[in-house]
């Protein structure tokens, strides 16, 4: 979007005024990779359309990656398709050219503060990428800027397959390379006091139920002075809560050297003028150090906030699924997080289902979620991914679609209790909300959230009451009290 507002592009909310489409997609599971074919080809009606405005249209992202040819094969209406590592292409697709004339720090930054546009389509899973795109850097920019580089279990993994892409139809052999960095053109697509930064990409774990290594390619970080001053420059625009995603932010800096890179990072993010709310989203188990949980106790600015998805409390299940850990190796890290960082909110992921998955493995998940006492959790019923280790796992391993949406819908009913306990505790508190507007249930409330709940994935707090203001100003902070708890939201009134 950066790219294309940059060379001339002018960005319509409306799909069908604009001339040229582009649907953003995803490949992880398979509700995503639907939902993207279903935007595809409701993009293609626009074009076709009698006096439909639509001359081209792109596909880009995930999916390209995965099913190139077939996308070219069976929607001939397709004029072009850009992959996650070629996204200065964009211009090209979109028959624009960059502009040539030489542009200072401040203004090829160019962000400006809007609400996603419904012409760029973007489908994201949260492991993925956050809630809005990310635009690499124009050929020829990285160099000096951010040097190839790699992890050890990066390599090894590579030598091992991990990242081998032979048997998907159309997909091109070299994997996604590209890094943005501050330079890159972006367009703030969030609400205008917030921002996400992408502090690194790909991934090395091998998760066997995961292909975003495919997708993606090997995790690389980008420089930390990069990072500083895209928040710098966020920063002076009016953004004041930024979010650090990552497919895992945890090992950020350890293909740069960097011990603790991530510990490093937040020091010197959490010290920027201007800044109100940090935080960091992804986090792998096994990383979360010492260190990096005293990191998040030291500074106010940093959201006492861990998301670290577990995926599974079963040994049996963690072991086939490639991540290792126990629920008691996995209570011990919660013990610790919450008495190095008073008063931290937890979130987590679950996925049951999982090949192999027996009543006992579900029951000894049921038991880890009720001794945890998770704050956030969201549990994603098991797809079987073609390209992923656990494809391959015998059919007779393979659980049940009906039993699979079972448990998955008995594990939320153990959390709704879990966290509807929790939610009561929060009644009398005073906490510091950023109002966001509107509720998105009714016009009677507004809404917004504290530090303790994430941009989009979390519950909300309602306000029923706007104490001395005639009106809330959409993102500003204010002074609330929370009145009254829900199973995953509360309502609060404004105090000053």
């Amino acid at each position: 979007m950066g790219l294309l507002d940059r060379a001339g592009g002018e960005l319509t909310a409306r799909a069908e005024d604009a001339e040229i489409l582009v649907v953003n997609t995803c490949s992880f599971i398979d509700s995503a990779k639907q939902e993207s074919v279903n935007t595809i080809l409701e993009m293609v009606q626009h074009k076709v359309a009698n006096g439909g405005k639509a001359r081209r249209l792109i596909v880009a992202g995930c999916l390209v990656e995965r099913y190139r040819d077939e996308i070219r094969r069976n929607i001939p209406e397709v004029d072009a398709v850009v992959g996650t590592g070629e996204l200065e292409a964009i211009l090209e697709a979109a028959g624009l050219s960059a502009p040539v004339s030489p542009m200072d720090s401040a203004s090829l930054f160019n962000i400006l503060v809007s609400r996603a546009p419904s012409a760029v389509h973007q489908h994201s899973h949260p492991n993925e990428v956050g809630a809005q795109v990310e635009i690499s850097r124009t050929a020829g920019q990285s160099g000096s800027l951010d040097a190839k580089s790699s992890r050890a279990e990066g390599d090894l993994r590579e030598q091992q397959g991990r990242f081998s892409r032979e048997h998907w139809d159309g997909a091109t052999a070299a994997l996604p390379e590209y890094l943005y960095s501050e330079f890159t053109p972006r367009i703030l697509t969030t609400p205008k006091s917030s921002a996400y930064i992408k502090i690194a990409e790909g991934c090395d774990h091998p998760c066997s139920f995961c292909i975003i290594p495919q997708l993606r390619g090997k995790f690389r970080s980008r420089r930390l002075e990069s990072i500083v001053a895209e928040a710098e420059n966020l920063i002076a625009r009016g953004v004041r809560e930024i979010t650090l995603i990552g497919q895992d932010t945890t090992c950020y800096g350890e293909d740069l050297g960097l011990k603790e890179g991530l510990s490093t990072l937040l020091d010197s993010l959490a010290v920027l003028p201007g800044l109100k709310w940090l935080r960091f989203l992804y986090a792998y188990p096994n990383k979360i150090t010492t260190r990096l949980l005293e990191t998040i106790a030291r500074h106010d600015t940093i959201a006492k906030y861990l998301d670290v998805p577990l995926q599974h409390a079963s040994p049996s299940v963690l072991k086939r699924m490639k991540r290792g850990g126990t629920a008691n190796v996995f209570l011990r890290l919660i013990e610790k997080a919450r008495a190095t960082v008073p008063g931290i909110v937890l979130r987590t992921s679950f996925i049951v289902g999982f090949p192999g998955e027996t009543d006992e493995d579900f029951a000894q998940l049921c038991d880890f979620v009720t001794a945890a006492k998770i704050d956030w959790l969201g549990v994603f019923s098991y797809s079987d991914e073609e390209g992923a280790a656990a494809f391959e796992l015998g059919a007779e391993l393979k659980v049940p679609k009906r039993t699979i949406e079972a448990r998955r819908r008995r594990l939320m009913k153990l959390q709704q209790k879990i966290s509807a306990r929790a939610k009561a505790e929060w009644v009398g508190r005073e906490v510091d909300l950023l109002v966001e507007g509107e509720s998105e249930e009714t016009e009677l409330l507004w809404q917004g959230r504290t530090s303790l709940h994430a941009p989009e994935i979390d519950g909300k707090v309602l306000i029923n009451d706007f104490g001395m203001h005639e009106v809330l100003v959409p993102g500003t902070f204010y002074r609330a009290e929370i009145t009254e708890s829900h199973d995953y939201d509360v309502v609060a009134r404004i105090i000053e």
